[in-house]
C-alpha cells in the first residue's frame, strides 16, 4: 500500500512536467498520501497482533497435546474400562422389582362359575368368565363384544360376571350392590344401571347406589341388610379365588379357564373361543354330557392355583 502512494505521487510529479497543475492541488495530494501511509502502519499493526494471538492458542493446544499423549491410548482405554465395570457392579447390585405372574394362555385354570350371575344357557359348551369391577374403564369397554359374541354363539357360550376390584376406593361398594341384587334374582338389572347411571355419572356413593338399586326394583330392606352383611364376604372369597389363578388386573377372562387378558379384540375372543367349541364338540361325541363339560374339564381337570418359578 505504501509503495502504491508512492507510486502516485511520482505519477502526480511526472504529470507536473507535462500540465498545469496548481500548487494547492499538490499539497492536497501529499496530505492524502500522507494519511494512507498512517492507515497502512497500523494496519500491520492489527495483523501483527492477531498473528501472536494465534501463535499463543497454538503453544496452549500443543501443552495440551503433549499432556494427552503423556498418558497414552492405552491408558485411556484402561480407565473407561474400569469405568465400565464400575457402572455395571452397581446395576448388578440393585435388585430388579419383581414381576407379578400371570395365567399361561395355554393352559386351563379351574374358575368356579357355580352361584355367580350368568348370560347364556348352564349347558353351552364354552363359557366365557370375566373378572372385573364397576369403576374399570376397560371393563365398560368389553361390554359391546360380550354382547356381539353372545349373539353370534348363541346357544353355545355362556358368560359369568365375577367380582375383582382394582379401584377399592370406587368399586367396593358397587360390588356389594351388585352382589345383593344377584341374591334377589335382578343381578342384570343392577348392572345395566350400575354401568349406565354410576359408571358413566363417576357417582359411587352408598346413597346414590341405594337410589338405582330401588330403580332396579329391589327390596331396600333385603338390599341394605345384603350390602352389610353377606356380600362384603362374598366379594373378598371370589377376589380370593381369582389372585390364586393369576388375575391381577382388570378386565380378566377365562374362555373354558384359558386367560385373556384386557379389553383384547373381538377376534381374539373368537379365535379361542372356536377351538374350544371344536374341541368341546368332539369330546362330547365321545361320551361327555353336554351340562357336564365345563364342571369335567375344566373345574375337576384345571389348575386351582397358578404355577410359578423360583428364580435362580
Amino acid at each position: 500500500m505504501r509503495l502504491a502512494a508512492h507510486a502516485a505521487l511520482a505519477a502526480l510529479v511526472l504529470a507536473t512536467s507535462t500540465a498545469c497543475v496548481s500548487s494547492g492541488k499538490y499539497r492536497a495530494l501529499e496530505r492524502r498520501v500522507a494519511e494512507l501511509e498512517e492507515r497502512e502502519t497500523q494496519r500491520q499493526l492489527e495483523v501483527s497482533g492477531t498473528l501472536l494471538r494465534i501463535e499463543a492458542q497454538l503453544a496452549a493446544l500443543a501443552v495440551g497435546f503433549g499432556r494427552l499423549s503423556d498418558l497414552g491410548v492405552e491408558d485411556l482405554y484402561a480407565k473407561l474400562t474400569q469405568l465400565e465395570r464400575q457402572v455395571e457392579k452397581v446395576g448388578a447390585a440393585r435388585p430388579a422389582r419383581p414381576s407379578r405372574p400371570q395365567p399361561d394362555p395355554k393352559k386351563t385354570y379351574a374358575v368356579a362359575v357355580a352361584g355367580s350371575p350368568s348370560r347364556g344357557p348352564a349347558d353351552a359348551l364354552v363359557t366365557i368368565v370375566r373378572a372385573g369391577e364397576y369403576a374399570c374403564p376397560f371393563c365398560e369397554k368389553t361390554r359391546p363384544t360380550i354382547d356381539q359374541l353372545l349373539a353370534e354363539y348363541g346357544n353355545d357360550v355362556r358368560f359369568v360376571h365375577k367380582d375383582y376390584i382394582v379401584h377399592p376406593q370406587t368399586a367396593t361398594d358397587a360390588a356389594h350392590a351388585a352382589c345383593a341384587a344377584h341374591r334377589q334374582g335382578r343381578f342384570w338389572e343392577m348392572d345395566h344401571l350400575l354401568w349406565e347411571k354410576a359408571f358413566k355419572t363417576r357417582q359411587f356413593d352408598a346413597a346414590h347406589l341405594e337410589t338405582l338399586a330401588a330403580e332396579a326394583g329391589l327390596d331396600l330392606g333385603r338390599y341394605s341388610a345384603d350390602v352389610a352383611g353377606a356380600c362384603p364376604g362374598r366379594v373378598a372369597a371370589e377376589m380370593q379365588e381369582l389372585s390364586a389363578v393369576g388375575v391381577g388386573a382388570t378386565p380378566a377372562f377365562f374362555i373354558n379357564g384359558r386367560f385373556l387378558s384386557g379389553a383384547q379384540p373381538i377376534t381374539a375372543f373368537r379365535t379361542i373361543i372356536d377351538e374350544e367349541l371344536a374341541l368341546a364338540r368332539k369330546r362330547v361325541k365321545t361320551g361327555t354330557r353336554k351340562k357336564r363339560y365345563y364342571e369335567e374339564w375344566v373345574m375337576k381337570k384345571g389348575l386351582t392355583r397358578i404355577e410359578t418359578t423360583t428364580p435362580p
